[in-house]
């Protein structure tokens, strides 16, 4: 994927979903995305505050949150018992707060501090929305589709602790996170590939994941090149995007399944 495929992405992302949720594979799919959406939008705020890629990050922001609100409407009216529906109900409240946030990117420090408070609230209910949903599926694939669509939550996660750590908002902690979701990331793709369900097809997207994640560790690697940081700063938000559409890719054909 180049650079100019990347409006592309963002313009399948919001209209690719499908209307309503049809089964519980697809329940799970758009829970898990999610949990991305959270990211990614936490992603979009920080590269607005250090004025990177600023196009193209509204054009993030504003796709996702759209695309973040029809969905918490569907998972909310498709929830199968009242303890889903009251996690989506706090889902909802806590997405209130984090929206507010999300309106005024800055590059004060406690800004973004808070912002990164309100978005880990967002994400831990995605986060238990999925696995509520994941645990009234029969099928052993619901584990799968979950896994699979955590790597691209992790893919905006890795990207979004990236620019708050070149913001130094809470920089130990953020290069922690950035070691903690790499590993993850890793461990999950063996997962997904060793997986008996791994079609011929999925195989395939994967190693185009692999490929992608080449990229994506060479530019988070590339920050503090004296005049070439921007450069550094806007391939990380590309490479992230790239990675984020072949992963969105592999969930969705274990969805099918």
């Amino acid at each position: 994927m180049q650079r100019r495929d990347f409006v592309w992405f963002a313009a399948l992302l919001g209209a690719g979903a499908q209307a309503q949720v049809k089964d519980i594979s697809d329940a799970i799919n758009k829970a898990g995305r999610q949990r991305m959406l959270s990211q990614r939008m936490g992603k979009a705020w920080f590269c607005l505050a250090l004025g990177v890629d600023t196009k193209r990050a509204n054009i993030v922001m504003e796709q996702s949150s759209n695309l973040f609100e029809r969905q918490l409407e569907e998972l909310k009216a498709y929830a199968p018992w009242a303890e889903v529906r009251e996690t989506y109900t706090a889902l909802e409240s806590a997405w209130a707060a984090y929206k507010v946030g999300l309106q005024a990117p800055s590059s004060d420090k406690s800004a973004a501090n808070q912002l990164l408070q309100l978005d880990a609230k967002v994400l831990a209910l995605a986060h238990k929305g999925t696995v509520q949903y994941e645990a009234t599926s029969a099928k052993a694939v619901g584990k799968l589709v979950n896994i699979a669509g955590r790597q691209r939550m992790l893919s905006q996660r890795m990207a979004k602790f990236y620019f708050a750590a070149h913001m130094r908002a809470d920089a130990a902690s953020a290069q922690a996170e950035i070691g903690k979701a790499h590993g993850e990331f890793l461990s999950a793709l063996e997962v997904l590939r060793n997986a008996p369900e791994a079609s011929g097809r999925i195989r395939e997207e994967l190693s185009l994941a692999d490929a992608q994640l080449v990229f994506f560790d060479d530019a988070l690697k590339r920050i503090g090149e004296g005049s070439a940081k921007s450069d550094a700063l806007s391939n990380v938000f590309v490479s992230s995007e790239n990675l984020l559409a072949v992963m969105d890719k592999i969930t969705g054909l274990y969805a099918a399944i």
